[in-house]
């Protein structure tokens, strides 16, 4: 069973290039969860507790919008969410349901120290690959926001150059 727990985080991205050793220290301390379809793993606004590696069902990630919950997309299993919980400590900033009957493990702030403490290295690279996941997010989101604005017609945000 953790053979394939340890290769479904492998193929993810915030976990690539991590041994096997340091992935089943991790594992040894991380509950799984069990969500039922319809049912929060997070609301947005809760405390970060941290985040987790969806291993069965499909989540949708939304925020509210003048009092409606809005999907802004679906993930399924291999993908991770709730990740920036680990980073910056912040209040959620969307909330996650469970659209089907779903199992994920919850990997924690306090997982992650003690792999510190035992792993340097490695840890340090959970983190780096953490920070480059969150920059393409972030780059894609800017992209996004790019477009809307272009899209809008207004240029008011145009910086005009002579030429």
């Amino acid at each position: 069973m953790n053979e394939a727990r340890i290769e479904l985080l492998q193929r993810m991205p915030i976990f690539g290039g991590i041994r096997d050793d340091a992935l089943q220290f991790l594992l040894e301390q991380a509950p799984t969860v069990v969500v039922a379809a319809r049912q929060f793993f997070f609301r947005e606004g809760d405390p970060p507790t941290g985040m987790f590696v969806l291993e069965q069902g499909r989540v949708a990630i939304s925020r509210e919008w003048r009092g409606q919950e809005v999907v802004m997309r679906y993930l399924s299993k291999g993908d991770c969410f709730g990740e920036m919980a680990l980073m910056d400590l912040q209040s959620r900033s969307a909330s996650v349901r469970a659209v089907d009957d779903c199992t994920a493990i919850e990997l924690t702030p306090a997982n992650l120290y003690r792999l510190f403490e035992m792993n340097t290295e490695q840890f340090a690279m959970i983190q780096m690959n953490m920070g480059r996941e969150v920059c393409r997010r972030l780059r894609l989101a800017d992209e996004v926001l790019f477009q809307a604005r272009m899209e809008s017609g207004n240029d008011d945000t145009i910086i005009r150059t002579r030429g």
